[in-house]
């Protein structure tokens, strides 16, 4: 079995509503033999779902991840690169360009052209492979910044990484020695750097697509109820961690 498919398939056993559905079939399955061990499963699996679901948790668990870097302003030098991690996209010939991003690789976009507003002088840079699809991701965002009125003589596409540490491996020899602003989601931007800087490169970080926000106002009664969102936050909070836990063990060896 490829180890890039095998990678993936153990982070998503590992994540918290697959535990929680093996804990609560775990459950059912020992219900008659062993009462006691149903009843931790069930317990353990209703816990486990409750506080993914709620807001103060969900949010405590993803804010120290998301608060290591400050949002991108103008850069007191000129921005040659600007790199736009890649996340994922449907091909879907029907739907305008933008629609057929995913909510990830949309966001990390704005981001991109928020800066490259600010610094026109800069090159983009896409990536990311099809992964079964027609075309790259890298290709899918390209097409999608040109609909927003970038001029495609302004971007190039990194069209083979799979993950972050491909990405990092593949770009820097391109950026080496440049002044970069590294595009990618919040809670991706602190493995997604210390990848960037293994390979020799320095980035300005540009993070996208918070999930706490601070309102300046108080929280609701909405903000201590059980909401789906968060579930989807809390997971990826999660994924992060096992991601960087995963990083550190390469250190080792």
């Amino acid at each position: 079995m490829d180890l890039f498919l095998l990678k993936k398939i153990i982070s998503e056993v590992l994540m918290p509503i697959n535990i929680i559905l093996i804990l609560l079939f775990a459950a059912l399955i020992f219900y008659r033999s062993k009462p006691k061990l149903s009843f931790k499963c069930m317990l353990i699996g209703t816990l486990t779902l409750f506080s993914s679901t709620m807001p103060p948790f969900s949010d405590w668990v993803m804010a120290p991840i998301e608060d290591d870097f400050a949002a991108f302003s103008r850069s007191s030098s000129p921005v040659d690169y600007i790199v736009v991690l890649g996340c994922n996209y449907v091909g879907d010939t029907q739907l305008p360009e933008t629609s057929q991003l995913h909510s990830c690789s949309l966001q990390r976009l704005v981001e991109a052209i928020r800066i490259f507003r600010m610094h026109p002088e800069a090159t983009i840079i896409t990536s990311g492979s099809a992964f079964g699809q027609t075309v790259s991701n890298a290709e899918a965002v390209k097409q999608a910044a040109i609909s927003l009125g970038i001029p495609e003589e302004k971007i190039l596409t990194e069209n083979f990484p799979k993950d972050t540490e491909e990405e990092a491996q593949l770009i820097a020899p391109r950026v080496m020695g440049t002044n970069v602003a590294l595009v990618t989601n919040a809670n991706h931007m602190p493995r997604s750097i210390k990848y960037f800087q293994q390979y020799g490169v320095n980035p300005i970080a540009a993070p996208a697509g918070y999930w706490v926000k601070d309102s300046g106002t108080g929280k609701g009664w909405k903000y201590y109820v059980p909401n789906s969102e968060k579930l989807r936050q809390t997971t990826l909070a999660w994924y992060e961690t096992l991601g960087r836990i995963v990083q550190w063990l390469k250190t080792l060896f």
